[in-house]
């Protein structure tokens, strides 16, 4: 879902750097993992880019500093159904990417940000890093485990 960036304030609040758009999803989730260490949620809410947030047991500043880095993760039946049309990126972890000529590229290997847009990384005969745009990701058929992309197999 994200990582922690570090302290927010003095009080011994952490701010998340969430991944795969799930910035408006993550304050809803009452209940997280951090660094593999369960925490409830007494407050959290976006702020900008990143989600701010007060847990329970974690009261100073250094308390929440010697959180950063850590991953945060919530158990996938927290989170709250998407309308069609739109995705958790864990959910596509694994699906096959085509092209519009229908070459296999690969199969998503894992999701990361370039601070523009979220980029596939996907797993196959070579490593390609493709972004998640509408432009270059036309169709994605989760029955069929497949995603379609305007993108050449050369590329």
């Amino acid at each position: 879902m994200g990582r922690v960036a570090g302290s927010y304030g003095v009080r011994g609040w952490i701010k998340v750097v969430p991944g795969g758009g799930v910035l408006r999803v993550l304050p809803e989730v009452k209940d997280w993992s951090i660094g593999g260490k369960n925490y409830k949620v007494a407050e959290a809410r976006a702020h900008g880019a990143t989600v701010v947030a007060q847990l329970e047991g974690i009261e100073t500043r250094e308390q929440a500093r010697a959180l950063k880095g850590a991953r945060v993760s919530v158990e996938r039946a927290a989170l709250p159904a998407v309308d069609a049309g739109h995705y958790y990126l864990a959910d596509l972890v694994g699906l096959e990417v085509v092209n519009e000529q229908g070459d296999s590229l690969g199969v998503v290997k894992q999701w990361s940000s370039n601070g523009a847009q979220d980029v596939m990384e996907l797993e196959g005969s070579r490593t390609r890093l493709i972004p998640w745009v509408s432009a270059i990701v036309k169709e994605v058929d989760l029955g069929a485990r497949r995603i379609r992309v305007a993108w050449d197999a050369q590329w």
